[in-house]
């Protein structure tokens, strides 16, 4: 698709799960890539093979490990985007990618009170995975960096919609994201950019690990979904390349299922 060479986009959420794949995928036809992501030692492997792979397309790639929920931190990230774009042919941001998914799987009314879900935990949570998408596509409109034809794009999950065991702080982050993506397409629509909610099925990723109970949500899905298996990250990416195609203009506040027939089930 060389309609997207050269062109930029933005990941936050860069060096695992739904952020890694779009990434190789943007790459592989021609995106230079800004990539935000938190690791440690512990999992910088990961990080050295994404730059591999993304730098093997011939392709820019700037990352920042930093946390992408800290305001100060942001703002010097935008910062340094603005500045390496500024004497580049492009000089905008084309494709943005929310996939921050970070947050606390304590229940709110266990047995033991001690237990419980803290309020820090709630704010912390909401704050990383929902409203931190507001405040980056704010930051990049105020920066020049989003422009007509500039698109962004979140990760929801069916978790806005069901409960399950210790999900409660994620779940209302994960609604709180779509209410964020309506409302920033309602505003930004006047300037022709468009935003929207993917909601991939169960995926094997990091995240789902972190649940509790994610053994028999996976046995669950694999048992009873159309096609007998998970959602895999390259399932969402492919689809992101599609719509990162400039062509695509008409697509603004909506929640898109790409789960393969997942949803239509029933279950989870």
């Amino acid at each position: 698709m060389d309609l997207l060479r050269g062109r930029w986009a933005l990941i936050l959420g860069a060096s695992s799960g739904f952020g890694a794949a779009t990434a190789r995928a943007l790459a592989a036809e021609g995106m230079n890539i800004f990539g935000v992501h938190l690791d440690t030692r512990a999992t910088w492997a990961r990080v050295e093979a994404l730059q591999a792979d993304v730098e093997a397309h011939g392709v820019k790639l700037v990352l920042f490990n930093t946390n992408a929920a800290d305001a100060r931190k942001r703002e010097r990230v935008i910062a340094q985007i603005k500045s390496t774009l500024e004497n580049d042919p492009q000089g905008y941001i084309h494709f943005v990618l929310h996939s921050l998914a970070f947050g606390s799987l304590v229940p709110f009314v266990p047995s033991d009170p001690q237990a419980a879900l803290t309020e820090e935990q709630m704010e912390m949570t909401l704050r990383v995975m929902a409203h931190s998408l507001v405040y980056w596509v704010r930051d990049l409109v105020y920066a020049g960096l989003l422009r007509r034809g500039s698109r962004v794009y979140a990760l929801s999950s069916l978790g806005s919609q069901r409960a399950t065991l210790n999900y409660g702080a994620v779940s209302a982050a994960k609604a709180a994201l779509e209410a964020h993506s309506r409302q920033l397409a309602y505003e930004l629509a006047p300037q022709g950019i468009c935003v929207n909610c993917l909601m991939p099925g169960v995926t094997d990723t990091p995240a789902l690990r972190a649940i509790p109970d994610h053994d028999r949500i996976i046995a669950a899905v694999q048992a009873f979904h159309p096609a007998k298996r998970l959602t895999q990250p390259e399932d969402v990416a492919n689809l992101l390349v599609a719509l990162a195609d400039p062509r695509v203009t008409w697509l603004s506040g909506a929640v898109i299922p790409i789960d393969g027939g997942e949803s239509i089930t029933g279950i989870g």
